[in-house]
This record gives C-alpha cells, sequence and structure tokens, in this order.
C-alpha cells in the first residue's frame, strides 16, 4: 500500500512538472513594416521588439517564391523605387564589411535567410547585433529604415549585400 501511494505521488510530480510553462522574457514591440513586393502586394510583415535592451526582429513573408531568401535592413526608409534601390544600402553604422562568415564583418543589417515553403511563406527572428540603444537609434533615424527582402539567399560572406540578388519586396520599419 506504501509503495502504491509513493508511486502515486511520483507520478503526480512528473505530471505536473511536466505541465510546466516555460515563459519568455517580456518583450514590448517597438516598430513594425507592412512588406510590399513590386507590385504593391503585401507579402508580409516584420516586427521589432525591445527585450530587456536587446533588439529582436521577427519577418513573416507570404506570396514570394518558394526557397531561400536573404533578408536586410537597409539604410533608408524608402520603398519607392520599382526596384526598391530607394532603400539604399545596408544598414551598417559600424562599417563593417557584410556577413556573419566574413571576418570583417558583420553589420547590423545582417539577417539570417528566410525559407519559404512552397506555398511561398516562412519566417525569420533573430536579435539584431549591438546595443538595443543604438539599434533603436539607428533604425528609427531621420530617414528610417527599411527591410528588404531579395529574390536569392544571402552567402554570409560578400561584400556589400552576399551576393543576394534583386530587391524584391520592401518596407518601411515605423514606430509602434
Amino acid at each position: 500500500m506504501l509503495r502504491t501511494k509513493f508511486s502515486l505521488l511520483a507520478l503526480a510530480a512528473l505530471t505536473a512538472s511536466g505541465c510546466a510553462t516555460t515563459y519568455e522574457e517580456p518583450s514590448d514591440m517597438v516598430g513594425t513594416a507592412m512588406l510590399a513586393d513590386r507590385n504593391g502586394n503585401n507579402v508580409g510583415e516584420a516586427m521589432l521588439y525591445d527585450q530587456n535592451g536587446e533588439m529582436t526582429i521577427s519577418v513573416s513573408l507570404e506570396g514570394l517564391s518558394p526557397g531561400t531568401h536573404a533578408v536586410h535592413l537597409h539604410t533608408t526608409g524608402d520603398c519607392s523605387a520599382s526596384d526598391f534601390t530607394s532603400a539604399g544600402g545596408h544598414l551598417n553604422p559600424t562599417n563593417n564589411e557584410h556577413g556573419t562568415l566574413n571576418p570583417q564583418g558583420a553589420h547590423l543589417g545582417d539577417l539570417p535567410n528566410a525559407e519559404l515553403s512552397a506555398a511561398g511563406t516562412g519566417t525569420v527572428s533573430t536579435t539584431l547585433r549591438g546595443t538595443g540603444a543604438m539599434a533603436m537609434q539607428q533604425i528609427f533615424d531621420a530617414d528610417g529604415t527599411a527591410v528588404v527582402v531579395h529574390a536569392g539567399a544571402d552567402d554570409y560572406r560578400t561584400d556589400p549585400a552576399g551576393d543576394a540578388g534583386s530587391r524584391v519586396a520592401c518596407g518601411v520599419m515605423s514606430r509602434s
């Protein structure tokens, strides 16, 4: 009888611990960008979060071609050019070269590639380089920042843009 009670208590303890939820650190959304393709179709959203002084960006995409696409932060919050070149180059306040595999890289605008499914959907999330205060200052400077999606994959080493191909989607980051 004692053995049965002990077994039931042990089972109850394991069950209760298995139901415990691990909560992430609290975060505040500080910016968003609606992404559009060259035809003006909504193809995604980028959300910028402050998580205890670190900036995290999450980008959700849909309606683009399947496969690997580079996603970058660009220096100017302007998506008015038909090829999105109005967004300027990569956001690079530290004057590093491009890419996490480049010994002289990476910079604030370097983000991971997004893997899009056969349906053309996917997400990518990452913590931005540098301090949250520096990232906020650079992203929300006088001329703003654009989130740009490229036609191909970023090779994470070729300066200045990772050999990622043309720009296929763009959105201007605005404060939430």
